[in-house]
């Protein structure tokens, strides 16, 4: 689900992604600044001020970075304060090299969470929110997070909507007979039919969060869903160069208590110049596929438990 890059937060970029240059970025700071304040983040890693003036040295605009994108089901089944992450990507961007990595992370991985004790991954975030998620991924992955993205369900259908829908070639049709219907449903616990057919596809919000989160009928299981979701991101970075500046408020809307981000407004500043010159090629997509996990019933649920022998190499290879 997820999920923002391709500069790093396809999320965070969208709101200026569409200025050019320094300049034009500063000409509509006022209005970018109304519009991300409106959006409900809130920062849980010290960072400093959310100014144009820093309190503290802003790395420099080619320093490379990683980045912690979040997706949740946040529907009314869930308490908000306590969501599971349905989608966790590790994503490092190499301004310098123009380079971008996305490594999705399943969300069945039975890991040791840095709360204490051992569960699916994807509840690190609902005992203890961001930080919970970072520090869990930190120890367990052997990697530094300097930034964190979290979006909501709503938050990532109205958003594709806004930007009039995503373009993708499916690889694999969705054929889902249990699928949640649990978005602006009377019954959240229902279920229903879903379906998007294999080829040239254009997806609108509601159908593209049926794609990135059906999880029935795949015959790769929960990794053709992270396929999926990384594929959704690249497209959602496509059409960011049709947002103008008339579109922040509306931007704002759609995201109002749908977004967080430990992204001050003064490091964005500072990457701009990396926004448009990441190319398509240059994003190297990582999914853990292959010998990298084994499949186990552990507490009566099923679980990937991780190989570290295999994963660890591979995931330092790209994150330090």
């Amino acid at each position: 689900m997820a999920e923002l890059p391709i500069t790093t937060m396809v999320l965070v970029i969208l709101g200026f992604v569409i200025s050019g240059s320094l300049g034009a970025f500063a000409y509509f700071l006022p209005a970018f600044m109304t519009a991300f304040g409106a959006t409900g983040q809130k920062s849980d890693i010290p960072v400093a001020s959310a100014t144009i003036v820093a309190a503290t040295p802003t790395p420099a605009a080619d320093a490379p970075f990683t980045v912690l994108l979040l997706g949740s089901d946040d529907d009314q089944k869930f308490d908000p304060d306590h969501v599971l992450t349905q989608s966790m990507i590790l994503v490092r961007v190499e301004p310098a090299a123009k380079h971008v990595t996305m490594l999705s992370i399943p969300r069945d991985l039975w890991v040791p969470l840095s709360t204490g004790g051992s569960a699916k991954i994807d509840a690190a975030y609902a005992y203890g929110g961001p930080k919970a998620a970072i520090a869990t991924v930190e120890r367990d992955f052997h990697v530094h997070i300097d930034e964190y993205v979290w979006i909501g369900l709503r938050g990532l259908t109205r958003m594709i909507d806004l930007l009039g829908g995503v373009d993708v070639v499916t690889s694999n049709p969705v054929l889902d007979d249990f699928y949640p219907n649990d978005v602006d449903s009377r019954y959240p616990y229902g279920i229903k039919r879903v379906a998007v057919l294999p080829g040239p596809q254009h997806l609108n919000g509601k159908m593209a969060l049926e794609y990135v989160r059906s999880r029935h009928s795949d015959l790769r299981g929960d990794f053709g869903r992270s396929f999926r979701q990384q594929q959704v991101l690249l497209a959602l970075r496509a059409k960011t160069k049709y947002l103008s500046p008339a579109d922040l408020p509306d931007l704002a809307t759609v995201l109002n208590g749908e977004f967080k981000t430990s992204m001050e407004l003064d490091r964005i500043r500072h990457l701009l110049p990396v926004a448009r010159q990441v190319a398509p090629e240059a994003v190297t997509q990582i999914v853990l596929v292959g010998g990298y996990t084994s499949s186990e019933q552990i507490d009566g649920q099923y679980a990937l438990v991780p190989i570290w022998a295999r994963i660890l190499p591979l995931v330092h290879q790209s994150f330090p």
